[in-house]
């Protein structure tokens, strides 16, 4: 283990958990992910492995049968998760923004309905927000709820779901008539349950089948057609319509965590894999890593693979304290996934020809770094929420106008 991505102020059970992902890691997601990921096949192996590691109940209350761990070490475990393969943190992920949104936000009854058996990886989750030529604007949503004599009819189209296929349970955000003035008050969240798999999964919903990618492979991406899907009011998240849309960006600041600590397991595999081949790899008589050119490219990586970590954590950190982390989550996700990118490119480069062989691990970081780019949030519309805020933040004061 090397010196990148290490962690000051961890607990023993901290530290234990972290050594058991990461021996599982190198013994069954290394040896069989580029294998796995180039067929496309779901890892399933891997994921009942996660199940009996208890990583699917990881940030779930000891009182619903979780191992009531923070943010943070979640966020860790990501990170040590998708340095083996980021396809099987995304499984982890978005299973757990459902799990962290209903602790934060749902019923007692929706709590003690899910989370034990969240925990236990028997329901599985999922969670959509896009539609089709949606993009980043989650005001645009079309898909509505309409409201019956015993609750709710669902209509609409939505897209992106990961899990879509294997998930049991999907949190959906669409549009509510409750009367208010505003667009982001008219939107609710509702636990949708379904059975696993492709095609009509309940009645007036259908999953159409995996989305093909050009990377993020392995785990299913889907559609989801809802087409007078009924549900009852008591699938409401919370149980009250209409806050939707703050619930779902509540999930999202910790999703965007997630996803730095993704981008940092990419970048720092990346690392690993560049100066291990820099220091096997001659030219000129010597090995490459004592050209000058190559030394000084893998410490720009290793750099900005610790500035990546260091931002993830305090994003984390600061969650866990119960304040708000939109900016941090926002910075972290940024520079991580810009970093991941880049360090990603160098290792590509760093290996040469064999970079664009598929009989490389690089060539897969290649396609799955690109990924971290657009999920949860684009870089813009980070520094959209960033600069915002700053502004808020920062915003003038009379005597800064003065003299």
């Amino acid at each position: 283990m090397g010196r990148l991505c290490q962690t000051e102020g961890l607990t023993e059970d901290q530290v234990e958990i972290l050594k058991a992902v990461r021996t599982f890691v190198d013994e069954k997601i290394l040896p069989v992910a580029t294998e796995l990921e180039h067929a496309d096949t779901y890892p399933q192996e891997i994921v009942d492995g996660l199940k009996e590691l208890g990583i699917f109940g990881l940030m779930i209350p000891e009182e619903y049968d979780g191992l009531g761990e923070s943010l943070l070490t979640y966020a860790l475990c990501v990170e040590e998760i998708a340095r083996g393969w980021m396809s099987v943190s995304g499984v982890i992920n978005t299973h757990f923004i459902v799990a962290y949104m209903l602790m934060r936000h749902g019923t007692e009854e929706q709590k003690r309905t899910y989370l034990p058996r969240m925990a236990t990886g028997e329901v599985r989750g999922s969670f959509s927000m896009s539609e089709p030529g949606l993009g980043s604007d989650v005001a645009a949503i079309k898909t509505k709820a309409a409201r019956t004599d015993d609750g709710y009819t669902i209509d609409g189209q939505k897209m992106w779901l990961t899990n879509g296929g294997s998930s049991n349970l999907i949190a959906v955000l669409v549009k509510t008539d409750e009367g208010a003035d505003s667009v982001y008050k008219n939107m609710t969240t509702f636990l949708v349950e379904k059975e696993p798999g492709f095609g009509e999964t309940a009645p007036g919903l259908t999953i159409p089948g995996k989305i093909d990618k050009m990377g993020y492979k392995g785990v299913d991406t889907t559609e989801a057609i809802f087409e007078g899907h009924r549900i009852s009011a008591e699938q409401v998240l919370g149980g009250e319509p209409g806050k939707g849309f703050y619930q779902m960006m509540d999930g999202v600041e910790v999703g965007r965590v997630n996803v730095a600590a993704r981008a940092c397991g990419i970048a720092n595999r990346a690392f690993e894999l560049a100066i291990a081949y820099a220091q096997t790899r001659e030219t000129f008589g010597k090995q490459i890593a004592d050209h000058q050119a190559i030394l000084f490219r893998l410490a720009e990586m290793a750099t900005k693979v610790e500035a990546s970590h260091a931002m993830m954590v305090k994003a984390a950190r600061l969650k866990d304290k119960g304040e708000r982390n939109d900016v941090e989550a926002g910075m972290a996700k940024m520079l991580a996934a810009e970093y991941c990118n880049e360090v990603v490119q160098d290792s590509f480069r760093i290996h040469g020809g064999y970079g664009y062989s598929k009989e490389y691990e690089i060539e897969r970081l290649y396609r799955e770094a690109a990924f971290m780019l657009i999920g949860e949030g684009t870089s813009d519309i980070q520094k959209m929420i960033i600069g915002r805020s700053l502004l808020k933040d920062y915003a003038l004061k009379d005597y800064a106008l003065k003299g």
